[in-house]
């Protein structure tokens, strides 16, 4: 895998950066991942498709980080990058010590035990010609467990705990409802009993009625095994029930991160206030004022100098235009990227003497 390391100490500051913490699982410094595009007869870089941009967070030990935005914000690809499935163009990703994007061979082997994935589609990511015991029992094979016994024992333990049973592991996926298979997706993951998952979308593709369940699962499984999760999605509703912290992206960036109360109580970017008002409420008595925002998202080929929001933001300001924020903590931990937002703090804090007299 070919990385250009940015060489990030945890003492130089950039966009998102966070001191890290003694209880500090995975830290993502400055994450950056293009893909090239191609033209001409001799097939040359033309241009670059910035699907993540120098993203930065941290995840600590036990605790479900949400990650959401629109389609096609790159949140995704941080899930794969991070875990180099999809390799990265710069940045570091330090997980329990180790620097992932520096390991090669067996240290790299042994890492991946430790980080594992449910991915979003339950069919496509199950081999169609393969019994689920086999697939679930993969994993065990290439980390060195040949004993067949006690593979199968694991296999079966791992089925059940999902909710599944034993003469399911004979079966094949097609066999099953989209619900069975996201719950084969997860004990195919935690056969090798990681540390941490990144979920990407693991519910959008399910019934309303089995997203619950699935939830529900996650929840119950982190406790029993101590996992943590860097959970991505883009629906709102299954965020705030699953997630400690919230982490939302516009356009390959980072734009606003806190805690989940917060974030739902009070955002501070436009952008996710946006979001937010688009969630449905459950009383037709109640009145939210729906915030839409014009135009579409901008070409990640090409994106908006300064901010990248400014032409969809009804608050942007001059600035916005020209030069881009970075991703601060405007109030004790709460992130956001967002001038105005930056300036009402500012304003905020100028008023705060004049109000105490």
């Amino acid at each position: 895998m070919s990385v250009t390391n940015t060489a990030i100490s945890a003492k130089t500051p950039h966009d998102g950066f966070q001191q890290p913490r003694s209880d500090d699982l995975l830290q993502v410094m400055n994450l950056v991942k293009y893909f090239p595009i191609k033209g001409g007869i001799l097939q040359r870089t033309v241009a670059q498709v910035k699907a993540v941009d120098g993203v930065s967070f941290t995840v600590k030990r036990g605790e479900t980080l949400g990650l959401v935005g629109e389609s096609g914000c790159g949140k995704t690809t941080v899930g794969r990058t991070l875990l180099r499935l999809t390799p990265a163009t710069s940045g570091e990703v330090i997980f329990d010590g180790k620097n992932v994007f520096t390991l090669e061979g067996a240290e790299l082997k042994a890492i991946r035990r430790d980080m594992q994935i449910i991915f979003q589609d339950p069919y496509s990511s199950l081999d169609p010609r393969m019994p689920i015991g086999e697939s679930v029992a993969e994993g065990l094979l290439v980390h060195g467990m040949h004993d067949s016994r006690k593979r199968n024992q694991q296999v079966i333990e791992m089925l059940k705990r999902v909710g599944l049973e034993d003469y399911h592991a004979r079966r094949y996926p097609h066999e099953f409802s989209g619900g069975q298979r996201q719950r084969i997706g997860i004990a195919r993951a935690l056969a090798l009993r990681p540390k941490f998952i990144v979920c990407d979308e693991p519910v959008s593709a399910l019934d309303v009625s089995i997203q619950s369940q699935v939830l529900n699962l996650l929840k119950d499984l982190q406790r029993e095994f101590g996992l943590t999760y860097l959970f991505i999605a883009h629906n709102l509703g299954v965020v705030e029930h699953i997630s400690d912290r919230v982490g939302v992206m516009y356009l390959g960036k980072m734009v606003e991160l806190t805690d989940r109360e917060t974030l739902f109580r009070e955002p501070m970017h436009p952008y996710t206030k946006a979001l937010l008002s688009a969630i449905p409420i459950p009383d037709p008595t109640v009145h939210r004022e729906r915030i839409i925002l014009p135009g579409d998202v901008p070409s990640p080929i090409n994106p908006p100098k300064g901010c990248n929001f400014h032409p969809r933001c009804p608050w942007a300001i001059e600035k916005c235009k020209v030069t881009e924020p970075i991703l601060e903590e405007l109030k004790p931990g709460h992130l956001a990227k967002c001038w105005v937002a930056k300036e009402h703090i500012e304003d905020e804090a100028r008023l705060q003497p004049l109000t105490s007299i």
